[in-house]
Formats: structure tokens, C-alpha cells, sequence
């Protein structure tokens, strides 16, 4: 697998960041406008010079997300169906990160 690409401020390489950094932060986020991943909202916001793109519903067929732990991508409907854990290692994500999902996806 080639190894992705995370911009912004990752403090470890499992895609944690200086925003958010529990133990259960380890996912990046593809951002659309930029296809580029990033670990949050506020890593695009001070790095790529431009506003963020929201996905949209017929878009969520898109690999966008990135497991910190196993490194595999999550198509957009697979991470908002997975229940907070990855399809692929098992590892637990934060469920907090469901109040961001109008900064990143269309509702």
C-alpha cells in the first residue's frame, strides 16, 4: 500500500493532531476541495489557503478517510455506517467527531 500524504499539524503517524490528540483520534478526513487529507477542520483551516469543500451525498461512494492505525481508506458511507471503528483493524474512533460531520459532509 502506498503510504498517504497527511498535511496539517499530525504530532504522530497515526494522523493525531495539535487539535485533537485522544487516543481515539486517528482518523484524517480527504478534503474535496484540495484532495488532500488532513486530521481535522482546523489543520485545513491554517495550512491550504482556502476554504473547505463539503462532500456531497452522492459523493459519499468517495474513498475520504484514512484509519490512523491500519492506514487503509473508508469510503464516506462506510465510515458514517461503521460505528465509530474501523471496518478493516477494528480500532476504535472517536464518536465526538460525529458533531463535525456538517463540516465535511453533506446532511
Amino acid at each position: 500500500m502506498t503510504a498517504l500524504n497527511i498535511n496539517g499539524n499530525p504530532i504522530d503517524n497515526e494522523t493525531r493532531c495539535t487539535h485533537y490528540h485522544s487516543v481515539l483520534d486517528i482518523i484524517a478526513i480527504k478534503f474535496k476541495c484540495c484532495n488532500a487529507y488532513y486530521p481535522c477542520y482546523y489543520c485545513h483551516h491554517e495550512e491550504a489557503g482556502h476554504p473547505s469543500d463539503i462532500w456531497k451525498k452522492n459523493e459519499q461512494h468517495k474513498k475520504a478517510i484514512l484509519c490512523g492505525k491500519c492506514k487503509q481508506e473508508m469510503t464516506i458511507s462506510q465510515y458514517l455506517d461503521c460505528n465509530n471503528q474501523c471496518l478493516f483493524c477494528g480500532s476504535k474512533f472517536n464518536p465526538k467527531c460525529a458533531n463535525h460531520y456538517h463540516l465535511y459532509f453533506e446532511e
